[in-house]
């Protein structure tokens, strides 16, 4: 069963943006089953490799769009972007010295503090202002 699964109450209201985010979901419970099956580290440099794509990937989409269009939270926003990829990129770099049950342990609860304070959180507020500016 899946630590965590996709909801409509997630969604931000842009199509591409939530598809992103389930990938996101699709990680953590990656690494939980990965976790549950004894198997934790096998998984782990995959996902974190996955990571570091998505915050290229994901967040210079989202950036693009608000400074396009003008978002007025967009240097708080991409602030918040840059702490998380800074967070990755450290944590790799863990990954690369120390693989321990702790480390997938870290990876686990800071995907699930992603998902709910920056995607619930500071993701939610530009979808009104995005989706008047056609951004759906």
């Amino acid at each position: 069963m899946p630590l965590m699964q996709w909801n409509d109450r997630m969604s931000v209201g842009v199509a591409q943006y939530d598809e992103d985010h389930k990938k996101l979901i699709t990680m953590l419970n990656d690494l939980f089953d990965g976790m549950q099956a004894g198997k934790a580290k096998d998984v782990l440099g995959k996902i974190l490799d996955g990571l570091v794509d998505y915050t290229k990937t994901h967040f210079g989409r989202e950036e693009a769009a608000m400074s396009t269009h003008g978002y007025q939270e967009y240097a708080a926003h991409k602030k918040e972007h840059d702490d998380l990829t800074k967070q990755v990129i450290e944590v790799q770099k863990k990954f690369h010295t120390d693989v321990s049950a702790s480390l997938s342990m870290e990876v686990m609860n800071f995907l699930k503090n992603w998902l709910v304070k920056h995607i619930q959180g500071t993701d939610k507020k530009y979808a009104p202002f995005l989706n008047s500016k056609g951004v759906k």
